[in-house]
């Protein structure tokens, strides 16, 4: 089988070739405008016979025909996905989420494609105050980001009510992981306190998120494209959830700092207080989270120290949001 993968060179889409490669002998095309977030050096190593790269915006159609001409299956992770930035320039994130999914879309829809797995986030639920969200309940996003995924998730279930285009949407809860670009909260706040700088804390650090390690998500993506149905939602979560500020002490545990090293900062606007998710439908499919969250967050910072090669320079781009 031939998959098409968006967003290849970022941080799931990344992990998510790799574990392609080393669990299947499926070939990929990996799909990637190589913005900001966008690294070649994260899958620079895996190009060759069984994975072509290709350099486009999945907004180009004519760019995302010719690249997903011959594929069967397509995975798409691309996205504008920080909400800080969606805040200040919210234009690039309708831009890119909404139509850049109607292009895929349509343009898997003429081609044929067996499965189309569109990777959305739980943040489209909205700041949960008590339990969890199913995928039956009404979306409510509160930032710029979560509401163009929400869209972009709309978009492509109307494929498969109008076109049959066999569409699985996920929501899946906060990742971790190797290959998470550094503006991002445990990659952040992990290279800061190996750099023996300060990490920024929102608020009073009480916020609550799910962490789902990026290896568990590679191998749920599995599971639904063999086994979910079409035009359906499977939340992905880990039952992770912690407060931020419970986060940051175990980051500054692990990389031997004193509760010193944070700077409360004020709260970003729109800020969810909680993500929750019920991920019981996925878990009658067979899936369960491998990765223990205390192992998984000490590997994921003994790799950002060994890897400074690959986060130094992004770190010392000009524009970097902490």
């Amino acid at each position: 089988m031939r998959v098409f993968i968006t967003g290849a060179a970022g941080f799931i889409g990344s992990n998510y070739l790799r574990h392609l490669l080393a669990t299947s002998d499926h070939t990929a095309v990996a799909f990637d405008s190589l913005t900001y977030a966008g690294n070649l050096d994260s899958i620079k190593d895996l190009l060759g016979d069984r994975v072509a790269f290709v350099h486009g915006d999945i907004t180009d159609r004519a760019a995302v025909g010719s690249a997903m001409e011959g594929c069967e299956r397509v995975v798409h992770f691309a996205a504008e996905s920080h909400v800080d930035r969606s805040i200040t320039g919210p234009d690039a994130f309708v831009h890119t989420n909404c139509f850049g999914t109607n292009v895929l879309c349509d343009v898997a829809r003429q081609i044929g494609v067996e499965r189309f797995v569109h990777v959305s986030t739980d943040e489209v639920y909205g700041s949960v105050e008590q339990g969890s969200s199913s995928e039956t309940d009404a979306v409510a996003p509160r930032s710029p980001y979560s509401a163009s995924k929400a869209a972009s998730d709309l978009i492509a279930l109307s494929y498969y009510s109008t076109h049959d285009l066999p569409v699985i949407v996920t929501r899946a809860s906060n990742n971790y992981g190797p290959y998470q670009f550094p503006e991002k909260v445990i990659p952040l706040f992990a290279t800061n306190l190996i750099d023996g700088a300060r990490v920024p804390l929102y608020g009073d650090g009480l916020n609550v998120r799910d962490w789902l390690h990026v290896a568990d998500h590679c191998t749920a993506i599995d599971t639904l494209s063999s086994r979910g149905v079409s035009g359906e939602i499977y939340n992905i979560g880990a039952g992770n959830e912690i407060t931020n500020r419970d986060l940051t002490d175990r980051l500054i545990e692990l990389c031997g700092r004193d509760e010193s090293a944070i700077n409360y900062v004020p709260d970003r606007p729109g800020h969810d207080r909680r993500y929750s998710l019920d991920c019981s439908k996925l878990r009658s499919l067979g899936w369960a989270p491998a990765q223990d969250f205390s192992v998984g967050l000490s590997k994921t910072v003994k790799w950002y120290t060994t890897n400074r090669r690959w986060w130094e320079p992004l770190k010392n781009r000009p524009g970097l949001r902490a």
